[in-house]
């Protein structure tokens, strides 16, 4: 028998330790979705229609989202799309750096 556990942190802790220790504040209006595994993986968001619909009725502009979810655009409403522009990343340091607009 083999003991798993399922471990996370999310995303934005990650900018958020990223952001204090660069002292560079995080872009206004940006929703940070996505865990990192144990692992040091990138896990995907199950549903993309509710998070982007909450964080643009909560005055979001921009979502950071993993680049996994890129094929689940289809479920996400026009009205969305146009409102809440996606930047896409596929590891810890790029989400970080693109959350704090450093090139």
């Amino acid at each position: 028998m083999t003991n798993r556990v399922n471990c996370g942190v999310g995303i934005g802790l990650l900018v958020a330790i990223y952001s204090a220790l660069k002292k560079y504040p995080v872009q206004p209006g940006l929703l940070i979705l996505g865990d990192l595994s144990i692992q040091g993986n990138i896990k995907a968001v199950r549903s993309l229609a509710e998070p982007l619909q909450l964080g643009m009725d909560n005055g979001a502009k921009k979502a950071l989202i993993p680049t996994e979810n890129k094929r689940h655009f289809l479920e996400v409403s026009a009205d969305i799309m146009e409102r809440v522009d996606p930047i896409f990343y596929s590891d810890p340091l790029t989400a970080a750096m693109k959350a704090l607009g450093v090139n």
